[in-house]
Formats: C-alpha cells, sequence, structure tokens
C-alpha cells in the first residue's frame, strides 16, 4: 500500500468577481512508504492547496485523497511544516513543541530530544522573539518530527534563508528522514534543492495545477545542493525538456503539457 494516493479531479475557489477559480485540475499520483518526493511547479500553480487537501485542512475538493488507504484525518497522524515556523510568541522553544506533541511524545520526552538532535538544546527555554529565523525553521522542524508521523508535508519550508543556514537545515531534515523512515512531501520552487533532497520530483503546472512531469532522481546519497553531480543532473533536464524548465525558471509552465514520465539515467 502506498503512503500517499491522489486523485483530485477539481478544486475551486470562488472568483472575487463572483465566479469561479480553477486551482487544480486532474492532479493524480501516488507516493510510496519512506519515499522523499519533492512537488515543484511555478508560484499559484497549487501546490499549497494540494498541501492543504492532503492534510485535511481543505475538505471541499472533487476526487480523493488516500493516506495509508484511509481518507485525510481518518488514518495516521501527520506532520505538517509551512512556510513561516508559525511559533506561538508567549510560548517557550519546548512548549512550542509540546503544544502539538502526543501524551506519548511527551512522556517519552521528544520534544526536548529533537530540540536537542536540532541543535537547540541550550533555547528549549528561550521565546521565539530571542531566535534567528534559521533558529525558529529548527524548531518548526522538530516540532513536525515530534509524533513520529509516518507522513510529513513541508511547504517551502526554507524560502528566503540564507544558502548556509538553509544548508543546515536540509541536512537536519535529512537526517530526520533517515533516522525515523517517514515518508515526505517536499514542496519547492528550487530545482537543485529537489534534486538535492528529493528520491523524485514531481512538477506540477501553470494553475490548473496538475502533474506534467515526473522524474525519480537517479544520484546517490549524500548530494550538494550546488555539487557537480546535482547541476550536471540539472542541465540534463534542462536540455530534455527545455521549454518545460525555462518555463519554470521563470515561475511560468505551459498549460496542457500532457503527463511524461521519464527515468533518467537508467533508474
Amino acid at each position: 500500500m502506498n503512503a500517499l494516493e491522489v486523485d483530485i479531479q477539481r478544486k475551486v475557489f470562488a472568483s472575487p468577481t463572483g465566479g469561479e477559480f480553477l486551482a487544480l485540475s486532474k492532479l493524480q499520483f501516488s507516493v510510496p512508504r519512506g519515499q522523499f518526493c519533492c512537488i515543484i511547479g511555478p508560484s499559484g500553480s497549487g501546490k499549497t492547496t494540494f498541501l492543504n487537501i492532503v492534510s485535511g485542512l481543505d475538505t471541499g475538493f472533487e476526487g480523493d485523497v488516500r493516506i495509508a488507504g484511509q481518507p485525510p484525518g481518518a488514518g495516521p497522524r501527520l506532520g505538517y511544516m509551512f512556510q513561516s515556523p508559525r511559533l506561538m510568541p508567549w510560548l517557550t522553544v519546548e512548549k512550542n513543541v509540546e503544544l502539538v506533541a502526543t501524551h506519548r511524545a511527551i512522556a517519552q520526552g521528544m520534544p526536548r530530544k529533537l530540540l536537542e538532535q536540532v541543535g537547540l538544546g541550550a533555547s528549549v527555554d528561550a521565546y521565539p522573539n530571542r531566535l534567528s529565523g534559521g533558529m525558529q525553521r529548527r524548531v518548526a522542524l522538530a516540532r513536525a518530527f515530534v509524533n513520529e508521523p509516518p507522513l510529513l508535508l513541508l511547504d517551502e519550508p526554507f524560502v528566503s534563508l540564507d544558502a548556509p543556514v538553509a544548508n543546515r537545515l536540509r541536512d537536519l531534515l535529512l537526517d530526520q528522514w533517515r533516522a525515523r523512515g517517514a515518508t515526505i512531501v517536499f514542496v519547492t520552487h528550487d530545482l537543485r534543492e529537489a534534486i538535492q533532497l528529493g528520491d523524485r520530483v514531481v512538477f506540477m503546472s501553470a494553475t490548473p495545477g496538475r502533474v506534467v512531469l515526473d522524474v525519480p532522481v537517479p544520484l546517490d546519497r549524500p548530494r550538494l545542493a550546488e555539487g557537480a553531480e546535482v547541476e550536471k543532473f540539472r542541465e540534463q533536464l534542462l536540455r530534455e525538456h527545455p521549454a518545460l524548465l525555462a518555463g519554470l525558471e521563470a515561475s511560468r509552465l505551459a498549460e496542457g503539457e500532457s503527463v511524461k514520465r521519464v527515468a533518467v539515467g537508467g533508474a
């Protein structure tokens, strides 16, 4: 059984002009258990909307989503790391992690253990306004893993961070993923980041969002975002799909592109 099955036929929002805005259309793919799946696409392609549907925060769509064979909210708990850390300013670092933790996780001391693992053991009693942006993201990462979710959703969690900070957080994410065996669905605009992190990269079209390219990443781990192998694979994708990826680089994808499933490098 796959960790995630997605078949979103239609997701519509009300338009300010009184009409309808079609955000997602025939978005279909699955994610095997334990896979690190990166989702990439231009701004406005519905990536966050897709994550909100999977998480159960948005139930107003046509289609079907299954997490370990069950609808969102009925199956196993999942983790969700948003674009911003969303920390409660009146709670300490440790209390922010405990806020979403189960009684079992708290009894096992998971909040503090995870904070120590992400390098914040000395800051458990600090308040968010005393932390740098990178430290706040580390708190959010610990919070996302605290209940050891079998499925973790991440919505551009490292956007706008300086490269050294972002690289450190990517390493921490990979460490936690390897240690806990979670299935990860990671949304990003950055093709290098997707290649560095993912077992696979799923490309979404411009609105209405749907899958237009689905590519396994045939590179050994560990990988560096600016490493030669990552750049070589990125250039290969640009050569093989110039119109698609040139549009992506400009945050625009051609609508109407058919789904292409490719195995690059024999993977």
